[in-house]
Order: structure tokens, then C-alpha cells, then sequence
């Protein structure tokens, strides 16, 4: 690791731990007895530094949910007293249909008293780093500028891969020869593996990979969980140190690829994902990348419910890209690197959160 790149990720985590001791705990009051609202119970419980703890829940039924506890749940119409009662710091709006049941009064009141009310949309994505697709509508997608990256931005980002990976193509051919090497000594068959992706707008082109495998007799699945009986000895250790990725750097300088973006997914998926995960047309918006969020996020997907989840980290890349988020992608792919693991997922970054951790529900009775 050179002292710029050192430097670089010594800053990140000096800025990630500013800004989650910049809050202070507090209390959330959720507005909701929709799925999203119960998920949102659930990350304010689990996330060990998010530092705001849940005070009570407001539903129009005010029935009681094993979710939230039996006292922690109220009805819409007693909004104003609960918040008297309880104070919180943060209201967020997770309601299923706000027509007509949306108490606005209520919430232009709280925030006149300094109360943040938060839409409960936003509030997952800054507590989880992912975006609820059951929650996306195409119109509000399609009214979104988030989704529409302009052709600077994105000859901005591309410029920045190409000068980088060619200089790292310049730095690493010794590696390439010895692993070049290494991979025929071991197993029988060809140092690359080729293999058909599906990248920017659609568009087909060939990954390169160092050969992690040995060759198939037939057809064979794509998901990872089938083929570990196949990964070589060479190979396993490749994988773990990510090794087997750097002949994509070529795919790089060949403009098919950035360093930082969705991972491109194999042309023999494509038309499955496309029928079954939300938004999945999305992701060719942006040039895919050799890593990316979702892969430091969660590592290797190996069922299609692994693979919808992953979409989620995509869809917060594609809306929140920045060259910030960037190098942090990328320094955190270091750390994966250096350490062996398939993820570093624990903490968003992005909430509400602070030194210290509390997390309690707080279930308290509201008198009716």
C-alpha cells in the first residue's frame, strides 16, 4: 500500500467517525404499520451504531404488532399527545397510502419544534446504504433526476478509470506473468477465463479472469454455490485475495468497464433478473465496474433472492454516486483485499449514529 493510498484511507475513517459522533442519541417516533415501517423497527433495533432508539409506534389501528411490542403501538388520531408525551428527536413517515391520512398539522407542528420528520423511503436508504424497491413506483423513478447522470459526470468517472488502470496494467505485469504462471503448473487449461457479460446500455462484452476453475465437461450453473467442487487449488487462494480480478483492468482500458460500478452479470441471467427483480433495466444506466457497492457490502450472490438484494446496494450506487462514495468503494475493497474476507458490511456510514451505541426499544403506554 503506497503513503498517498494510506493517507487516503486513513481520512475516510477519521470522516466516518466524525460524523457518527456528531449525534447525539435520541429518540425516533414511526409513523406506519406497513412493511417498511416494521423494517425500519428492525434497523434502528440490530444496527450496532445507529444511536437512536424507537420510542413508540403510530398506526391508524393502533393495534398491537409483535414487531414493535404490545405498548409501543398507538392510533394516527392521538399523533399530538404522543408526541408531547414522548419528545422524540426524529419522526419518520413510513405509511403505506398517505392519502387522505397523512397528519400534517401534527408535523408541521413537531417541526416547528425542532423535530426531524423524515420520509421513510429516505430514512432506510441512510440506515442501510440500500434502496426499498418495493417501495420505488416507475413514476416517482421516472420524475427522479437522482436516476439521470449526466454525460459529463459519467466521461468524468470513465477518464479517471482508464488513467488509473493503466497505470496499475504498467505496475502489476510482473504479477500478471507470475500468476500467468502459476495457473498452468497447477491445472490443465487456459490462463484466462472469458465470459459473456451484459454491460453499459445493454451491451454484450467479454470478462477476463484469471482461471479459478478447472474447464466444464457441459453446461454448468452460474451460481458459485454449484462449482466450489470445480475451484482449483491455485484458485481458491486467488479468489480469497481477489487476485483472479485484475485481468479485468483490461476490460478497463478497453472502455467496458469502470473501477468502481454494478458488477456486470452474465448474459445467461440477464433475461431471468430482468423478469424477476424490480428496476433490474436500471442498472445499465452506468458503466459497471470491476468492484463496486454491492460488493463490499455483501460479497458473492449465489440464489436470485441474494442476487434482488444486491440490486438494492446497486440502485443506492446508481443514485448517490459520487466521487466521495468512490474512493470509498474503493478503499474498502483494499481492506477486503488485504484481509481475505468476502465483505466488510456492518455499519451503512451514512445514518443517524454516533460513538456509542443504543439501541433498546423503548416500548412505552400511551394512555387512550
Amino acid at each position: 500500500m503506497t503513503a498517498t493510498t494510506a493517507l487516503l484511507f486513513l481520512i475516510v475513517l477519521l470522516a466516518s467517525y466524525l460524523r457518527r459522533c456528531s449525534a447525539l442519541p435520541g429518540r425516533v417516533l414511526i409513523i406506519g404499520g406497513s412493511p417498511l415501517a416494521r423494517q425500519l423497527v428492525a434497523e434502528f433495533t440490530t444496527r450496532r451504531h445507529v444511536s437512536h432508539s424507537v420510542a413508540a409506534v403510530v398506526d391508524d389501528a393502533g393495534n398491537p404488532d409483535p414487531a414493535t411490542g404490545p405498548e409501543a403501538t398507538a392510533p394516527v388520531a392521538r399523533l399530538r399527545p404522543i408526541i408531547d408525551q414522548f419528545r422524540p428527536d426524529r419522526i419518520v413517515v413510513a405509511l403505506d397510502d398517505r392519502r387522505g391520512r397523512l397528519p400534517m398539522r401534527e408535523l408541521l407542528d413537531a417541526t416547528v419544534d425542532g423535530v426531524v420528520v423524515e420520509d421513510g423511503v429516505a430514512c432506510y436508504e441512510r440506515l442501510t446504504g440500500k434502496i426499498a424497491i418495493e417501495a420505488l413506483t416507475p413514476s416517482g423513478l421516472i420524475g427522479s433526476p437522482a436516476f439521470r447522470k449526466s454525460h459529463f459526470d459519467l466521461a468524468c468517472g470513465h477518464v479517471i478509470s482508464l488513467v488509473l488502470a493503466a497505470a496499475a496494467l504498467v505496475v502489476l505485469a510482473p504479477v500478471f506473468a507470475v500468476v500467468a504462471l502459476l495457473i498452468k503448473l497447477d491445472s490443465r487449461g487456459p490462463v484466462f477465463f472469458v465470459h459473456d457479460r451484459i454491460g453499459l446500455r445493454g451491451r454484450r462484452f467479454k470478462l477476463l479472469k484469471f482461471r479459478t476453475m478447472s474447464p466444464a465437461a457441459g453446461p454448468t450453473s452460474e451460481w458459485a454455490r454449484d462449482n466450489g467442487h470445480r475451484i482449483t487449488r491455485l484458485g481458491r487462494w486467488l479468489r480469497k485475495y481477489r487476485i483472479d480480478e485484475l485481468p479485468q483492468l483490461i476490460n478497463v482500458v478497453r472502455g467496458e468497464l469502470n473501477l468502481i460500478g454494478p458488477r456486470p452479470h452474465p448474459v445467461s441471467n440477464f433475461k431471468l433478473f430482468a423478469q424477476t427483480i424490480p428496476f433490474y433495466s436500471l442498472r445499465a444506466v452506468v458503466r459497471p465496474g470491476l468492484t463496486g457497492w454491492a460488493q463490499v457490502r455483501q460479497g458473492y450472490a449465489n440464489s436470485l433472492e441474494e442476487e434482488t438484494e444486491k440490486m438494492r446496494y446497486d440502485l443506492y450506487y446508481i443514485k448517490h454516486m459520487s466521487a466521495w462514495l468512490d474512493l470509498r468503494i474503493l478503499l474498502t475493497t483494499v481492506r477486503i483485499v488485504l484481509s481475505g474476507h468476502e465483505s466488510l458490511d456492518p455499519v451503512a456510514g451514512l445514518e443517524v449514529g454516533t460513538c456509542r451505541t443504543s439501541l433498546a426499544l423503548v416500548g412505552a403506554r400511551v394512555k387512550k
